[in-house]
Parts: C-alpha cells; sequence; structure tokens
C-alpha cells in the first residue's frame, strides 16, 4: 500500500535550485575562449537556479564545496560575496520569469577561479552612486573592489553573462601543495 502524503506539502519549487550538474574537467573554456591560455585544464561547476533569493545562499554552499574540493578556499571569502551580489542582481533585475533559470558557472583555472552568472536577460548592470541612506546599491561596488576583474558579455542565444575573476596569490597553485 502507498504510503500517505496526506498533511504534506512538496518545498516551493521556487526556493530551490532547478537543476545540479555535476563538475566536469575540459580542456577548453567554457564561455570566453580568451579567459584561459589553449590547452589549458579547467574545471567548471555548472548550476541552475529559481530567482527565488534563497537560492543565493545555496549557490554559496556549493561554491565553497567546489573550491574545498579544488584547493582554492583562500579565494572563498572574496568568492562567496561575489557569488552573492552577481546572482542577487540576477534575480532582482534581470527580469528572470517565473520558471526561467539563472545559470552559475566557477571555472577553477591554474590561475584562480572565473565566476560567471548567466541569465535571460540582455539589461546589462550598471555600476551606480548608491543613496547613503539606501540599503541597495552598492553589490557591482563590492564586485569591482574584490575581483581582479570584472564584466558582462553576450552569451550564446538570448542574455548575458556577467563574469568575475579571482587570481590566486602569486605562488600559489590552487592544488593545496607547498612549493
Amino acid at each position: 500500500m502507498p504510503e500517505s502524503t496526506a498533511g504534506t506539502t512538496a518545498p516551493d519549487a521556487e526556493s530551490r535550485p532547478l537543476d545540479f550538474t555535476t563538475t566536469v574537467k575540459t580542456a577548453r573554456p567554457v564561455v570566453d575562449s580568451d579567459a584561459h591560455l589553449p590547452g589549458e585544464d579547467v574545471e567548471t561547476a555548472v548550476l541552475r537556479w529559481s530567482r527565488h533569493p534563497r537560492c543565493v545562499a545555496l549557490a554559496r554552499l556549493e561554491l565553497r564545496k567546489s573550491l574545498a574540493g579544488w584547493g582554492l578556499s583562500e579565494l572563498e571569502d572574496s568568492a562567496v560575496l561575489i557569488v552573492s551580489e552577481l546572482l542577487s542582481n540576477a534575480g532582482l533585475h534581470a527580469g528572470v520569469s517565473r520558471g526561467q533559470g539563472i545559470e552559475t558557472r566557477y571555472v577553477r583555472s591554474s590561475g584562480g577561479l572565473r565566476i560567471e552568472v548567466h541569465d535571460g536577460s540582455p539589461v546589462r548592470p550598471q555600476p551606480r552612486t548608491p543613496d547613503p541612506e539606501s540599503c541597495d546599491g552598492r553589490g557591482l561596488l563590492l564586485v569591482d573592489a574584490l575581483a581582479d576583474e570584472w564584466g558582462v558579455a553576450d552569451r550564446d542565444g538570448s542574455g548575458k553573462v556577467v563574469w568575475a575573476e579571482l587570481a590566486l596569490p602569486v605562488g600559489q597553485s590552487g592544488e593545496g601543495g607547498c612549493w
């Protein structure tokens, strides 16, 4: 006899990631052919999210897991703040409709980490001077302060990718070993 589900509710689909894609190792960059050297091995974690604000915390958790697995924990503080700001912006400002996902890509290379947030909106984010009394409007200023480089690019199909790169400190390879 099937178990009764009376009185239970399914989790809100807007609060869950849409799809988890496993970490992939590839010898070519995922998005920007100029972001890595030809033939350089990179590892990429690709995840899809709904626009619900709770997905931001889940994205931070998945990024922390990837960084730990890649030996890049020294980039964690800046990286989780950057993904929080970029994913929050996509959910708030990109006009992502119900059922349309936002994709994050965390790309490890020998030089560090690239964080990408893909959405279906062609509207590009613009840094602004926040009102001193306002609680928002500082996200891209934080990204600019923390990232070694960041930018916006068109993507295949509709929409854009907002990306930020964090370099490893000189002399570190991200492999967790002593040099």
